[in-house]
């Protein structure tokens, strides 16, 4: 990444280091961190149609960009309430769709209050998607499906992610959490 990036990047990439690697929450992040394969786009999110597309764009860049894997596109200012984030996702997953990307890219969903339907808000299960900053995660189907052939039991990831959360609890969870959001808020 460049040295002048924005506080929020650097929060999410610190965020990518030194928790979702770190604590394995998605075994395949590791390598595409240390083959730079990450992109980090940062976008403002006070008006939905400029924010959705830019998502369109970000689909376009990686089909003409294979060297970029996965591109996680950090949504500032607008999409705070969790409500509100849920809504904005509903919109550009049915965007998705209609330009056909369905079964192209899959959107994975983090957001600083992200809680799982039917889950308590102060579960530590729901840290596994939650982050410094609201964020879509755009991934390749094709590669996801060509790791996970490669995985022992794939289906017990989220489980595992559950357990390890429990077990580091909500309040370390919220702090290392709050520590990335306050030291990079601007």
């Amino acid at each position: 990444m460049p040295a002048s990036i924005s506080p929020a990047l650097a929060a999410t990439r610190t965020w990518v280091e030194s928790f979702v690697v770190a604590h394995d929450v998605c075994p395949f992040a590791g390598r595409e961190l240390a083959r730079d394969t990450i992109r980090y786009t940062e976008v403002e999110v006070s008006e939905w149609e400029p924010a959705l597309l830019t998502l369109i764009e970000e689909c376009h860049r990686l089909d003409e960009t294979p060297a970029i894997e996965t591109t996680l596109l950090v949504l500032r200012h607008g999409l705070g309430d969790f409500d509100d984030y849920l809504d904005f996702l509903a919109v550009a997953e049915a965007l998705m769709a209609e330009q056909g990307y369905e079964g192209i890219y899959q959107l994975a969903s983090f957001h600083p209050d992200y809680c799982f339907e039917d889950a308590e808000p102060d579960d530590p299960a729901n840290y596994t998607n939650r982050s410094p900053w609201p964020m879509l995660h755009l991934l390749r189907e094709a590669s996801l499906e060509q790791v996970l052939t490669h995985y022992a039991d794939p289906e017990a990831i989220p489980e595992r992610n559950i357990d390890v959360m429990r077990r580091l609890g909500a309040g370390h969870l919220a702090a290392n959490l709050a520590k990335l959001r306050d030291k990079n808020a601007y």
